[in-house]
């Protein structure tokens, strides 16, 4: 979007975008709502053999077999332990020129936020608890930051691959 200054120049104005928030092992993350199809609440996940660690398993999706995954296990190596609270946020994918629809265990699902692109930071080269391409920036807020993640390399290209694969 352009604006005009004083000086009556076109200078352009980037819209701020909307991220969903959600909490994971007592840290706030964030991901683009674009890629965001929808929240539910979470329920019996099937296990599947002979898939990556990552991947708790399936879910039925109104008559469609989708697949699982934990971040805490990608994260940290240790499984995301269900809550009251706990849900599924389903994402949509463009995986090797299709859509790929995945689940993510999340502890709770917080809200959606407006972040500017300038009240982005990028990712610290030290101190987290995850890997820093996973990270496409961090988002101050009053309580502390919000991790906004890079969701394609989260859902690395062996897993998404082999998972798209199957589909």
């Amino acid at each position: 979007m352009s604006v005009y200054n004083a000086n009556r120049v076109a200078v352009t104005v980037e819209q701020p975008r909307q991220y969903l928030t959600f909490s994971l092992k007592g840290e706030m993350f964030a991901v683009s709502t674009t890629c965001v199809r929808e929240i539910i609440e979470y329920g019996p996940v099937t296990a599947m053999p002979m898939m990556p660690p990552s991947i708790r398993g399936v879910i039925n999706l109104r008559g469609a077999a989708v697949p699982v995954l934990d971040l805490g296990v990608r994260f940290s190596g240790t499984p995301t332990e269900a809550n009251r609270r706990s849900c599924i946020v389903m994402l949509e994918l463009s995986v090797e020129g299709r859509q790929q629809v995945f689940g993510i265990i999340v502890d709770a699902v917080s809200e959606v936020l407006e972040i500017a692109s300038d009240a982005i930071e990028s990712a610290p080269r030290f101190g987290a608890h995850i890997r820093t391409d996973f990270i496409l920036g961090m988002a101050k807020r009053e309580s502390g930051f919000v991790i906004i993640l890079n969701i394609d390399q989260v859902l690395n290209v062996e897993d998404v691959g082999y998972l798209a694969a199957q589909a």
